[in-house]
């Protein structure tokens, strides 16, 4: 079934379906593809919504990219039988198998054809089953730039659950964000609750650029809140500020905000004021405020669950240490998962958790 839907798909694209010269390179082709679905950017309307999990809102926003563009395929191991994760149950079912199709257990095969499905026009969903497996296709990320543009595979979007989730060892647990952030034109996202998950997926299956959007996978099913059921799209590069403070700035993304949810709340206690910021995107990242909030508060603590070591909260330090020299009062803390293979039995020390948390954030309001 697999192998008849990619050989369908190859004909469509031969004969011009969904067909583009070229991407534009700025906003503006994202807004066009959000106007053709009747949508704006950054506007969640008051229709009614009733709370669902993460892995449900991420559902929800599979089945209105499919609805609203008839150039959308969703694929990857095992997504036609809805998932490991049950991300694209009935997908299948309503679009069929030419539009939601299983594939090899290959991920380089998965990327290349995406790639190649992208710069025919058309926007390539492709499902990589976990972020642990997804170094075999990381050389094709940097295609367009290699090409000349010749295949420009900016309607490529890759999904994949990252993170740990409490048992999953070395090979379902890793966090490789950093890894993507060194690949200039691609755009790099994580959503850290459902109402975030569904706008953000839905903006960057939009988005005129490739993007690899990562998934909390302990918050699939974890992570309740109320989602609009309605098409919406959250802005990407854009961060949040969820928590006004006045002492120090915590920077997170995905999982960890929860962690640093809490963090603040015993941080509070003992009279410390904590802002706290969600990057969302980390390439290309909203720079200007983090440097707003650190320029008020002095200080700057980044936390995330990938190693310590060229982590991408490295290269928030180097950033904000740059823009925010003069202003800054106390270094730069990081607290983030250790440089060792991540652990099975010992995962609980690995995890930057709350109390590492709490504790740099005594340290460094103490400097």
């Amino acid at each position: 079934m697999a192998a008849k839907s990619l050989r369908e798909i190859r004909r469509a694209a031969a004969a011009g379906i969904g067909r583009r010269r070229c991407f534009s390179g700025d906003a503006a082709a994202a807004a066009a593809a959000a106007a053709a679905a009747g949508v704006a950017e950054g506007k969640v309307g008051g229709g009614a919504g009733k709370e669902v999990n993460l892995f449900t809102a991420i559902n929800q926003a599979l089945h209105i990219a499919l609805d609203t563009d008839p150039r959308s395929y969703v694929f990857g191991e095992d997504v036609g039988f809805g998932g490991v994760f049950r991300c694209t149950t009935g997908l299948a079912d309503r679009f069929g198998r030419n539009r939601v199709f299983n594939t090899p257990l290959c991920e380089q095969g998965i990327a290349g054809f995406a790639v190649g499905l992208a710069a025919m026009g058309n926007r390539a969903i492709a499902e990589i089953q976990f972020a642990d497996y997804i170094f075999p296709a990381f050389d094709q990320a940097c295609l367009r730039y290699r090409s000349g543009n010749e295949f420009n595979c900016g309607g490529l979007t890759i999904r994949s659950p990252y993170g740990a989730v409490g048992h999953g060892g070395h090979y379902h647990s890793q966090s490789p964000e950093a890894f993507f952030c060194h690949v200039p034109g691609l755009k790099v996202i994580i959503p850290r609750n459902p109402r975030e998950a569904k706008g953000l997926l839905l903006a960057s299956i939009r988005d005129p650029n490739p993007v690899v959007f990562f998934e909390p996978k302990w918050l699939y099913r974890l992570a309740v809140e109320e989602v609009p059921e309605e098409d919406y799209m959250l802005p990407l590069s854009e961060a949040e500020v969820i928590r006004k403070g006045s002492d120090i700035t915590l920077i997170g993304w995905g999982a960890q905000l929860a962690v640093l949810e809490e963090a603040c709340e015993d941080a509070a206690k003992d009279g410390i004021s904590c802002e706290l910021i969600d990057l969302r995107t980390l390439i290309p990242w909203d720079k200007e405020t983090v440097e707003a909030s650190v320029s008020k508060t002095g200080k700057l603590l980044v936390s995330h669950e990938a190693p310590i070591t060229g982590g991408f909260g490295a290269e928030i330090a180097a950033s904000i240490t740059e823009r925010c020299f003069q202003r800054l009062e106390a270094p730069v803390a990081r607290v983030c998962g250790l440089d060792t293979p991540f652990p099975l039995v010992y995962e609980t020390f690995y995890m930057p958790t709350k109390n590492k948390v709490v504790d740099a954030i005594k340290a460094t309001v103490n400097y």
